[in-house]
């Protein structure tokens, strides 16, 4: 795992299973008691480098990246209190929720949740990005 040790209240979440920062950031950032855990946004970038066409697709890879982030806080979705989502039209929203509620299922209780359309993210083929806040 690429994770790094952080300064002493904080442990950077950076997995190797998914693609690195586009820069310097962390994917996620927990509490040294990994009692709080915050993401950076995700994209639909999967490991390889390819970015699905599909909204639904491209949302399925920010969840399995939170789930990565998670998993080395030693969470998982259950935990999470918050989503903020960003997608890039309305007509994107059906399919980003779709995504979200299969994620979500059987989550109790569900986190809070936003949804805001955006003009754009950092390259143009990226139509929704992903944040979760969670606690352990």
């Amino acid at each position: 795992m690429q994770s790094g040790t952080g300064h002493a209240m904080t442990k950077t979440l950076n997995p190797n299973t998914i693609a690195p920062p586009f820069g310097a950031y962390s994917h996620g950032i927990s509490s040294a008691a990994g009692q709080l855990v915050v993401t950076s946004g995700q994209l639909g970038l999967s490991a390889q480098g390819e970015v699905p066409t599909g909204v639904r697709e491209q949302a399925e890879i920010c969840f399995a990246n939170i789930d990565a982030i998670l998993r080395e806080a030693g969470l998982d979705r259950v935990h999470v209190l918050r989503l903020n989502a960003y997608v890039t039209d309305r007509a994107h929203m059906a399919d980003y929720m779709a995504a979200r509620d299969a994620w979500l299922a059987g989550v109790q209780p569900l986190p809070a949740s936003t949804l805001m359309i955006v003009s754009g993210f950092s390259r143009p083929e990226f139509l929704v990005e992903v944040e979760a806040t969670a606690m352990g």
